[in-house]
């Protein structure tokens, strides 16, 4: 069964030096662990051939469909603010870039596919762990509304790779709007390659934010989005972990799932990375982070802002001011359903904190505690009474006010605060069953997170915090 791909290579056609030309470096013995059908006919594949020999030698790298220009994409970056000149992709290959029947471009990265000349002293490789959770998370965010980058398919290799220990090899298959990073432009900027930086805006423009007429525009959409992504993060209690320029996606979706976790008990200063030692990705900081990152692409813009570098900052700092505002109108528009509103008042901010107060007092599961209140039992696990009873008292008196019923307000709440996330306890033993030869788990996992706003009264079970001696207290980047 041949595998036809539509390709149209826009990202190979920029100037050489945006990239390496690399084939990915063929496998042993791939064979298919999981196929997202449903996006394989989205983009306009065929499920059937890509699941066929042909489309699994493709998915493993064995094999170069017609069209693809395969290269490793050159990237700068901040990491853990200190930054480093040269990163790209060190375990990835752009096969191309693929046009789906309805119009839209997607990048095809293989992830894990072999040493590119970015790779440094790493293999290229990647295990059987992290791609699994990058395909239960990442399509676990695309089934919560969260813009992301999907996973299309994970093969395994045949092969081992060396971490700590011996593990089972991996390649994951990702569906990305592009991969072009603020650390893409952090790396022309350093080398002070204005004609780049000038053809990279171009692109974006052009494949982002058409509606754009000039660099700075770019970059009042760039922050737009970044806020209104980072407010869905926080409303479903999602930790990226490793918040680097270089995984910060200009096409405001969310990349590079690494440490990355979700909250069980709440707390804003929640870390799970085991390489964040001083907390500088916690959840409650990423909104901070992320003004930050993007303050790193507007000094990288200067020069295509205004020729006058004072001209340049004023506008530029102008426009990251503009950020805090963005972020809380999105964050305010993600949590404001969360509690069943549907218009705005000025005190709705401190009426949400004091309801997150309440529940990081007591590190009350974050997930439960809102989906709870979608299903008319109030906070009911907390244990503050008296506190919970006057917080409910003034979020009543609010709903009053809108003129919202009980009703509506539960299903505007069962619609904003799902039932099911990708726990981390669950994951971790989805992974260990499939490193034994058992993807049930990892099969069952994801049939229930595809519809995570559903009742789902079989998988009841999924919902339940850890229980004593399954918390996952450190996750890792699984390089």
């Amino acid at each position: 069964m041949t595998l036809s791909i539509r390709f149209d290579n826009s990202y190979a056609r920029l100037p050489d030096r945006f990239f390496s030309r690399q084939a990915p470096e063929p496998v042993r013995a791939p064979r298919l662990l999981a196929l997202n059908r449903p996006l394989a006919e989205a983009l306009g594949l065929d499920p059937e051939a890509l699941a066929a020999p042909e489309g699994v030698e493709t998915l493993a790298g064995n094999r170069l469909p017609e069209g693809a220009e395969p290269l490793a994409q050159a990237y700068a970056g901040h990491q853990f603010g200190g930054f480093v000149p040269q990163l790209g992709d060190g375990r990835a290959i752009l096969l191309g870039e693929v046009v789906a029947p309805d119009g839209t471009r997607h990048d095809l990265q293989l992830k894990g596919a072999g040493r590119t000349p970015y790779s440094r002293m790493g293999d290229g490789r990647a295990w059987l762990g992290p791609v699994l959770r990058e395909y239960l998370v990442s399509e676990a965010m695309h089934a919560l509304g969260i813009p992301t980058t999907r996973a299309l398919a994970a093969v395994a290799t045949g092969e081992d790779v060396i971490r700590e220990t011996r593990q089972p090899g991996a390649v994951l298959t990702r569906v990305a709007a592009s991969h072009v990073r603020v650390g893409t432009f952090q790396y022309f900027a350093v080398r002070k390659d204005t004609d780049a930086l000038e053809a990279l805006a171009r692109h974006v423009m052009a494949r982002h934010y058409p509606e754009t007429e000039t660099v700075l525009d770019m970059l009042g959409a760039v922050l737009a989005a970044q806020a209104r992504l980072v407010a869905q993060w926080m409303g479903v209690g999602f930790i990226h972990g490793v918040m680097n320029t270089d995984n910060t996606s200009v096409a405001g979706e969310t990349i590079d799932y690494g440490p990355c976790a979700f909250l069980d008990g709440y707390h804003p200063d929640t870390v799970f990375s085991s390489i964040d030692q001083f907390g500088r990705y916690a959840y409650g900081r990423q909104a901070d982070i992320a003004v930050w990152n993007l303050a790193q692409l507007a000094t990288s813009l200067l020069p295509l802002i205004d020729p006058d570098r004072e001209r340049a900052i004023e506008a530029a700092t102008a426009a990251l001011h503009g950020f805090p505002d963005l972020f809380k109108a999105a964050w305010l528009d993600v949590f404001r359903p969360k509690i069943g509103l549907g218009t705005a008042e000025d005190g709705d901010a401190e009426l949400i904190h004091g309801l997150l107060d309440l529940m990081a007092a007591e590190r009350a599961d974050f997930t439960n505690t809102f989906r709870d209140l979608a299903e008319g039992l109030s906070p009911g696990r907390l244990r503050d009474r008296a506190g919970i009873e006057a917080w409910t008292g003034r979020w009543q008196a609010r709903l009053d006010r809108e003129g919202t019923a009980a009703s509506a307000a539960q299903t505007r709440m069962r619609a904003a605060n799902p039932a099911y996330i990708p726990r981390n306890h669950r994951i971790e033993a989805a992974i260990a069953a499939a490193r034994a030869g058992d993807l049930a788990p990892f099969e069952r996992l994801h049939r229930v997170l595809a519809h995570p706003f559903d009742p789902q009264d079989e998988a009841r079970a999924f919902r339940a915090p850890p229980a004593p001696g399954e918390e996952v207290r450190q996750t890792f980047c699984g390089t």
